[in-house]
Order: C-alpha cells, then structure tokens, then sequence
C-alpha cells in the first residue's frame, strides 16, 4: 500500500466522509481541497490562532447511519504559517500506532473513537465554541436544533420579557444564530437587537460573527452602535460585540461604517473593540484608509505598548495580511504616536533577537 502522508488521506482510508472546521478564529467550513493543500505545506493555514492551526475533523461512513465521529486538533505553524511537518508526522505515528492494522471500514468508528485518547495535539473546545459548532452542525447534517432552541426563540420573540435573559440557554441562542439567513428569524432578531439588554446582545453577536450576516441585521447592530456610543459610559463589551457580530456582513459598506464609528469615537482607542477588529472583523482592514485608522488608534491603545505589540503580531501572521500592514507601518504620513509604537516594537523584537 502507498504510505500515506496526510491526516486526510490516512482518515479516507476508512470509507468515512470528512467534513473539516475552522475552530480557532471563527466556527467555519473549510474545503477538503483547502485542508489538503494545508497538510501537504501548499498553503498557510487560513485562520491562525496564537500560531497554531486549531480545527475540527467531522467524519461519518457514508451510508450517514451512525452519528457522526469528531476529533478537535491543534497543530502548530511555522513563521509563514504553514504546518510543521514534523508535528503532522509525529501524530500520524501516534494514531497509527494506536489503531494498528485493526482499521477496517466495518469497525473504523470503534477504533478512531479511541485513537485520540492521550494525544497531546487534541484539545477541547470552550463551551461557548461548542455550542456554535453544534448549531453549525445540526444545519450541515439537516437535523433538527437543539432542545434549547423553543426557549431561546421565545425570547427574542420577547415573549417572555427582555429581563428573562439569563433562563436562555447559549446553545439555544448559537442555534438561533446559525438560523439567522431565515427570514422569519431575521426579522426576529431585527426587532430584538433595538431593545433587549447588553448581556445577552453580547452573547447573540459572539454567535454572529461565525455567520454570513444580512444587511439588515448588520443595520441594526449599527443604529444599536450608535445609540450606544451616546451614553455616559459607553458599555466596551457591547460595542466590540456589535463590532464582531458584523464580522461576515453581505455589507461591506454598512459593517465600514460601523467600524469607522467606532474607531472616531473616545471608545476607539480601547483594546477590547481595536482587538475584535482585528481578531474577528481583520479582512476590512484591507481598506489602507480604515487601516490607518486602526494603526492610529492602536497606538494610543487603552494597554499600551505590549498590546500594540501583539495585535500586530497577530496581524501579521494572518495570510493576506502581511504585506497590507507592512505598507501602512511604512507609510510616510503616519502619525508621530504611531511612529513611536512601531519604533518601539522593533527595537522590542531586535532585542529579544539579540538577547
């Protein structure tokens, strides 16, 4: 038999149909073609996290007659962001040593259940993430949501009152998320979004950013942005939600806007909104004047320099988004404050070079 070099192939072999999901930035699909040319060191990995490639391996035999298998990795990256080999090779071995010959497709399922017992490159999700997965989840496999969801609809409804937020479980508001493109649940959450408290806004919109958002709902989390922005004190925790809810937006023009609000306010120069931008929302900073924007504000950062230092690092390490960054740290007309926080994050990495 050929040697088999790739998690992918090697999982194949089974019978078993793999599906493979982002699990680090956002809960999203990735391509079978994607991943591949990720394992082969093609490509970079699309979403890194903390230098590290973490997703989730979804496979089912064919004849989708049992419930479907999922293992949770992370694989470190190198500085360009591509899978270490040696990693990739290191869990083959594991696996491979401790499902043995015995993989066959009749009894694949029992021995890859118990393939990741022990492995260091497997992890488990928080909660939270879980939950959106299993709502992504129920709607790839067509099945029905979770037993949460009644309850969680019959809130945004506001049938139940906006101050019963706590009884609403969060797997019931990530199932209403990924049922947002239907138009009865838009129209819901349109309404919602103008009137229900901040908590569970926030945990609506860290479901959201996972999801293609409509135009709709990304205009009413702006007019909810905007409303707050008006207050004494401003609630941050909000204003980065209602900034990652419009992650994915069909809007490009809407979600720049609210951006742009945003970073012109007093608010702006927070870390917890300046790091949901470019943790959550970083493709729209692929627009130099928006990015400048952001450099600017990141200078002034509510942290300081080590916050500034690693929300670049982060950046730079995002495929895409390299050279953009690296073109706006060298623009000319940049600001004395700027200047000064990117001299001060050289000197930092030469130092540490040199020590």
């Amino acid at each position: 038999m050929d040697q088999l070099n790739t998690i992918t192939e090697f999982l194949e072999t089974t019978g078993a149909r793999l599906r493979f999901f982002d699990m680090g930035r956002r809960v999203t699909k990735i391509s079978r073609e994607q991943f591949l040319k990720f394992e082969k060191n093609e490509t970079p990995y699309p979403y890194p996290l903390q230098q590290q490639a973490w997703f989730a391996l979804l496979f089912q035999d064919k004849n989708n007659q049992q419930e479907p298998l999922i293992w949770f990795l992370r694989m470190p990256l190198d500085e360009q962001g591509k899978l270490l080999q040696a990693a990739r090779d290191d869990f083959m071995h594991r696996l491979i040593e401790r499902i043995g010959e015995k993989m066959q497709a009749e009894q694949g399922g029992e021995e890859l259940e118990a393939a990741l017992q022990d492995n260091p490159y497997s992890f488990k999700p928080n909660e939270d993430r879980m939950a959106v997965f299993h709502a992504r989840i129920s709607i790839t496999m067509k099945s029905p949501p979770s037993k949460f969801y009644e309850h969680a609809q019959r809130y945004f409804s506001g049938e139940l009152g906006w101050d019963q937020w706590s009884f609403v479980g969060y797997q019931g508001i990530a199932d209403i998320a990924a049922r947002q493109s239907e138009q009865a649940t838009e129209t819901m959450l349109v309404t919602a979004i103008a009137v229900m408290p901040g908590q569970p806004l926030v945990a609506l919109c860290h479901c959201l950013e996972n999801e293609t958002v409509s135009v709709k709902l990304t205009q009413a989390l702006l007019v909810r942005t905007e409303q707050e922005l008006q207050q004494d004190s401003p609630d941050l925790n909000l204003l980065a939600a209602t900034l990652r809810g419009t992650a994915q937006s069909k809007s490009k023009t809407v979600q720049h806007k609210l951006i742009h609000t945003l970073l012109s306010a007093p608010s702006g120069k927070h870390i917890e909104i300046l790091t949901a931008l470019s943790g959550r929302a970083w493709e729209q900073l692929q627009d130099h004047a928006l990015r400048m924007q952001f450099l600017e504000r990141l200078a002034e950062n509510s942290a300081g320099q080590e916050a500034f230092n690693l929300c670049m690092a982060d950046l730079l390490f995002i495929p895409g988004m390299r050279e953009p960054v690296l073109s706006a740290v060298r623009d000319p007309n940049r600001s004395a404050q700027l200047s000064e926080a990117i001299g001060a994050m050289f000197k930092g990495v030469t130092g540490k070079s040199d020590g």
